[in-house]
């Protein structure tokens, strides 16, 4: 079975289509065919290096990929959630060794596996379960009250666009951050306010709201330039695991999207929401496998709007 790997961390060029053995779906699990997988930021750090404590290259490859869509081919004995045979589905995929959702198939536990949104493919449906996820598991975080104040940076990427579009669904005034090129994206998003990005947002945020933000999600991965956007006692969440040191009363959480993993419920209420048109799925570009280290390159590079997808 084909996938993409990397035998050694580097740059993109490790990237290549490698063979892994075939896999079967056992008790609880289900077998998907694998149509499309996302590329991300974190599959990023799993091909160069920045993870390699957390990865198992003995032997390699090492498999990235957290975001999968496809068809179901293999129903394990036990399966409840009503998933069957050639069904269109989407996942989060935690990776370890050659596990990732960079392969032609993946087993995983059933509740990893919900039905893609009605009238998507499954180039639009891989965007959706890691990126939505580790937004709805800030927002969690958070834990906002309707008309409170939302800060975001990083507001045009995938992360960004989910929490955006998931605080306005629940009530919260938002304002959030872009270049000049990405207002209107942003904008349309429904961010309230736009502000220019750069290393003094916080003041620009402050700006409109002089006493501070009830909460910030924190999509650049600015860290402590960004906290004094929040007012005293607010809370701040970061992607990357930034703890901050509890200044002015401020409530700091990380948002690591594993702790999600096998969440049936909240990736199905995802979905949902996409059916409803409130979540956009936004795609900047598909590659074959073989093309798969153009697309980190890209990443890499800034600037795509959307995620670039692997096609199987």
């Amino acid at each position: 079975m084909r996938a993409v790997g990397v035998m050694r961390h580097g740059g993109p060029e490790v990237l290549e289509v490698v063979e892994v053995p075939e896999c079967h779906a056992g008790p609880g699990q289900v077998r998907l065919r694998v149509q499309a997988a996302a590329v991300n930021p974190t599959d990023v750090m799993a091909r160069n290096g920045s993870r390699a404590e957390q990865q198992k290259l003995d032997p390699p490859p090492y498999v990235p990929g957290m975001d999968a869509a496809g068809i179901v081919d293999e129903v394990g004995e036990g399966v409840a959630t009503g998933v069957r045979v050639g069904d269109a589905v989407m996942a989060m995929v935690v990776p370890h060794a050659a596990h990732g959702a960079y392969r032609e198939q993946i087993v995983l536990d059933q509740r990893a596996v919900v039905p893609a949104p009605a009238g998507t493919g499954p180039v639009e449906a891989c965007t959706l379960p890691m990126n939505g996820l580790t937004a709805r598991l800030s927002l969690d975080h958070l834990a906002l009250a309707p008309g409170q104040i939302l800060a975001v940076t990083g507001a045009a990427g995938a992360y960004g666009g989910y929490v955006i579009q998931l605080a306005k669904a629940e009530g919260l005034t938002v304002i959030a951050d872009a270049s000049a090129a990405d207002e209107a994206l942003v904008a349309a998003l429904g961010a309230d306010i736009v502000v220019a990005r750069g290393p003094d947002v916080a003041a620009r945020i402050r700006e409109h709201f002089p006493d501070g933000v009830d909460g910030l999600a924190d999509g650049a991965v600015q860290n402590e330039a960004v906290i004094a956007a929040v007012r005293d006692g607010g809370a701040f969440t970061a992607v990357r695991g930034y703890e901050g040191t509890g200044e002015r009363g401020i409530r700091f959480t990380q948002t690591w999207v594993r702790s999600y993993d096998g969440e049936y419920e909240k990736l199905d209420a995802l979905r949902l929401l996409v059916e409803a048109g409130t979540l956009s799925l936004r795609v900047a570009d598909t590659v074959p496998p073989e093309r798969a280290g153009d697309a980190h390159a890209r990443l890499e590079a800034g600037g795509t709007r959307g995620r670039l997808v692997i096609t199987f």
